[in-house]
């Protein structure tokens, strides 16, 4: 029986690494997989999911307008598909999750989604929030602060490593503009404001 799971982590835990490494093991059998990823994340090429140890595949980029149940009924006339993936999974919008419990439930195909919990203000993402409401599996990937506790923020930081505490709650970026800290470290460097 399929199942929509989400795989949520702080930055910089893994998360694409572990879907391609997942999307491979099931190609490798000789299976079809999908994969989706978010269309504004423009750090890796359009239409690419890439981890940041340097693997990298092609992916159908999604737009907050994009039905993803379309797109999969529509490559399901070329193809069967074992395993959908979606990387950036916060990008999405409630309606699109929506889509995705329709590929499980309707069409029997897995969807195994990662992305962040929160944002740079420890607010859910929209995407985050319903998923964490309807997903059959929740996962925890875990990454850690630089105290060698978990790491369960993003915390966004200006060019001088100093936390940025308002701006639009979506801006791309890596290690230059983010960093994941354990929450009394991120309530510290956002000014005690909880």
């Amino acid at each position: 029986m399929a199942k929509l799971y989400f795989n949520y982590a702080a930055m910089n835990a893994g998360k694409s690494t572990t879907l391609l490494q997942a999307s491979f093991n099931y190609r490798e059998r000789g299976m079809h997989t999908f994969e989706f990823t978010a269309e504004i994340d423009n750090r890796a090429d359009s239409g690419a999911i890439a981890s940041r140890i340097g693997l990298k595949q092609e992916a159908h980029a999604f737009r907050a307008d994009t039905d993803l149940l379309e797109v999969i009924h529509g490559e399901l006339q070329n193809q069967k598909i074992n395993c959908v993936f979606l990387d950036e999974a916060q990008f999405l919008n409630a309606k699109q999750v929506m889509q995705l419990a329709r590929i499980v439930d309707e069409l029997n195909i897995p969807v195994i989604c990662y992305g962040l919990r929160t944002d740079f203000r420890g607010q859910l993402f929209e995407g985050s929030a319903r998923l964490l409401a309807i997903a059959d599996e929740l996962r925890e990937l875990k990454t850690i602060c630089q105290c060698g506790k978990k790491a369960v923020m993003n915390l966004r930081i200006d060019k001088q490593g100093n936390a940025v505490k308002a701006g639009e709650k979506i801006e791309i970026g890596g290690n230059d503009r983010y960093t994941a800290l354990c929450r009394k470290h991120f309530y510290e460097a956002f000014g005690h404001e909880r």
